[in-house]
């Protein structure tokens, strides 16, 4: 290891890159807080009756190291504290599915569970009824037949 006549954090363009370097993530935070602040308001100022949103643990995701980056990153702690301090002031509610429903498991259209689905399969296949949809889709309709049913919901 080489040895400075100064140690690093005295140097002048390395307290320039610091500084840089800290500049260009501040610009970054800022850019996913704002983008968090104008999807949460769009989303509430189409005055939907209810928002339903699955309970996730958000603080569980961190710990695993494939994942954390990407959650941290989209601020999902931060985007369901704006959804539900907004859904507040507007008077609509928010309910949370329990932790442990499997929405993105279930078929939308026959109520099949396929336990075998990863979090790498983006299409959601029914081997049931064959029914093929968007994972992501078919969990929003599961979610919003669960708030219409009213079972295995937590009010928020």
């Amino acid at each position: 290891m080489p040895v400075y006549k100064r140690p690093l954090q005295e140097c002048r363009n390395y307290q320039k890159q610091k500084r840089i370097v800290a500049s260009v993530h501040k610009k970054l935070k800022d850019l996913r807080t704002d983008y968090v602040h104008k999807v949460t308001r769009d989303i509430i100022d189409t005055l939907p009756k209810a928002i339903v949103m699955e309970d996730l643990k958000v603080a569980n995701m961190m710990k695993n190291h494939t994942l954390a980056k990407a959650v941290s990153e989209q601020m999902w702690s931060e985007f369901r504290r704006q959804i539900e301090y907004k859904a507040r002031m507007k008077g609509i509610e928010v309910v949370f599915a329990d932790l442990f429903f499997p929405s993105s498991k279930t078929c939308s259209n026959c109520g099949n569970i396929n336990r075998d689905l990863q979090l790498k399969d983006r299409i959601y296949v029914c081997p049931v009824c064959g029914h093929v949809i968007d994972r992501d889709l078919n969990a929003s309709l599961n979610l919003a037949d669960c708030y219409i049913n009213q079972h295995d919901l937590v009010q928020g």
